[in-house]
Parts: C-alpha cells; structure tokens; sequence
C-alpha cells in the first residue's frame, strides 16, 4: 500500500515538475530572444518529454532496464493504440494527407529501426549517440520546413507537438511581440526559478516512481518490464492524453495526431538516445520478442486507419482501444 501511495507521489510531482519546466524554460528562452519556432520545436518537446526521459535514465542507473525500456516501449504503444483511439472515439478526425505521409513514415521508421537494434545490438553508447543525431536531423528538417512556409503540405509533428501545449504557438505573433520587448530583471529570475524548480521535481518524482514500481514488481512478482510497459508508461503519458483529448474535443484534429506522432518521435529518438548514451543498458528480450513488435504493429494500424479517406473514425478509435484493453491482458500473469 506504502509503494503504490509512493507511486502516486512520484507521478504527481513528476507531472508538476515537467510542467514548471516548460513553462519557465519558454519564458526564459523568450527572454533570451529565441524565436518561438525554435522554442516550439526544442524545448517544448524536450521539455513535455521530461517525465519519460527522466524515468527511463533513473531506471537505467538503477539497474532496471525492463522499466527504462519499458516506459519507452509501451508509451510509444499507448500514443497510438490508448492515446489516438480516445482521441478518435471523442470525435472523428481529418487527416491532413501530405502532412500524415512524411511525419507516419517516420514514425513507422523509428519503430522499424528500434525493432532492429532489440534484434541486433545493446542500447549502448554509439547507438544512444546515433538516435540522438536521427533525432536532431528530424528536427532540423522541421525547422526548415517551418521557416520555408511549407504549410500547404501540413505543418510537421515537430510543430504540432508545440502547438499542442496550452497558451504557446509556435507562430504567434504574441510570442514574436514579447522578444522584442526589453524583459523586466525579476520577471527573468522568476522564469529561471520555475524552470530549475521544475527540474528538480522532475528528478524527485522520477526516483519516487522507480523506486516505488521496482518495489512492486517485487512484491507482486511481475516483471519490471511489466510495470514500465503499463504503469509507468501510461502515467507518463497523461500529458499526451489530456492534450490530445482536449484538441480532439475542440475539433483541432491536426494538432491532436501531430502531438501523439511527435510524442513516439521524441521517444524513440531523444529518450532511447538520451538513455542509451548516459546508461547504457540492454533491451529485454521479452520485449524485444513481443512489446516491440506491438508497436511496431501499432504504428501500421495508425497508418492504415488514417489513409482510409484520410480520416480516423469513431468505430476505429474504438479498435484501437479495444486493442490496448488486450493488449494490456496478454502482459499480467494469467
């Protein structure tokens, strides 16, 4: 009972700490006069996936690797099967057609090569050091997009990950307005405390929660993976869900499907890099022998259900949950 309060804990001050963090991180980049694209496309996304990331490393020094991949794994598999089918279920969503086809590609290509290093080689330093550079690449690519005005084609994932995050857009001309402003001295520091402040909780929370599923896994003998798998990537990925259900409901269903497929980008590539390179750590064969391939599965079901009239209908939203609820089922000992 003590572990499972624990755990709580440990995702409440871990969520209130990612949000400080981005919050007070966007201030102070304002401040410093960083354009709000830039902003959109970096440290909102680094910052929204400070929870997962943070959580994986812990686990990964704690000698935990089921939970530090596990929490990556099934929250790539919650964004689309949990995440996308509430999304769906809530109201249908258009899908912008150009737009779905570069950024679901990658997506599918992250899966496809994540696949392959659980085949083929530990998450070690050199491919920790490779996804990060995939990841930077991508968001490279996203910022020239961005700044060329290629929006006929749909804005990228990257962007609509931004976008997603209550009071900031990546083009507005409110944030544009604010740099060039002189900033007020105190109003720099308090931006700075938030941001620090925020990290701290972020680290706090994340050890709360390792701790506490380390110590239930063992009490009701299931296996880390298990707990990263389900638990912990789940709570994890309530940001997602909330922001995602919110722009479903208002009929921003572009925002919506570019904060989920953002969100499995970052994962892949920023959280799997970043845990690769600071803990190395070796990728369960449980879920390199099944998890894995569900996401890998879950990515081609997003892709064919979105090209099917470029739209996600209620009934397949519902599939997609009805698939998570069995999915969920095959994981805990019968």
């Amino acid at each position: 009972m003590i572990d499972m309060l624990v755990l709580a804990a440990g995702f409440l001050i871990l969520l209130m700490g990612g949000e400080l963090l981005v919050r007070g991180a966007v201030r102070v980049a304002e401040y410093a006069g960083m354009s709000p694209l830039l902003i959109g496309l970096t440290l909102v996304g680094f910052g929204t996936s400070a929870p997962e990331l943070v959580t994986s490393v812990q686990a990964a020094l704690r000698g935990s690797p089921g939970i530090a991949v596990g929490n990556i794994v099934g929250s790539n598999i919650a964004n689309i099967m949990l995440i996308l089918g509430v999304a769906a279920a809530i109201r249908p969503m258009a899908v912008g057609t150009a737009a779905f086809r570069r950024d679901g590609m990658i997506v599918l290509a992250s899966a496809l090569l994540f696949n392959a290093i659980g085949l083929t080689v530990p998450l070690d330093r050199p491919v920790g050091a490779a996804l990060l550079v995939l990841l930077v690449a991508y968001l490279w690519y996203a910022y020239r997009q961005e700044r060329a005005g290629v929006h006929d084609n749909g804005h990228t994932a990257a962007f609509k990950r931004g976008e997603a995050i209550d009071g900031f857009r990546p083009d507005s001309a409110e944030q544009e307005r604010r740099r060039r402003w002189p900033p007020v001295r105190i109003d720099v520091v308090t931006a700075l405390m938030t941001a620090i402040g925020g990290m701290l909780l972020v680290i706090i929370g994340g050890r709360l929660l390792v701790d506490s599923a380390v110590a239930i896994a063992r009490t009701y003998q299931v296996s880390e993976a298990v707990i990263g798998l389900t638990i912990i990537s789940i709570g994890t990925s309530m940001p997602e869900l909330a922001t995602s259900a919110v722009a479903a409901y208002r009929k921003h269903s572009d925002v919506a499907l570019g904060n989920i497929m953002g969100s499995n980008i970052y994962n892949t590539f920023g959280i799997g890099g970043a845990t690769g390179l600071l803990s190395p750590t070796v990728i369960p064969d449980e879920i390199v022998r099944y998890d894995n391939l569900v996401m890998l599965g879950a990515s081609v079901a997003m892709l064919v259900f979105a090209r099917s009239g470029y739209r996600l209908s209620r009934q397949e939203g519902l599939v997609l949950l009805a698939g998570y609820g069995v999915y969920l089922y095959t994981l805990f000992p019968k």
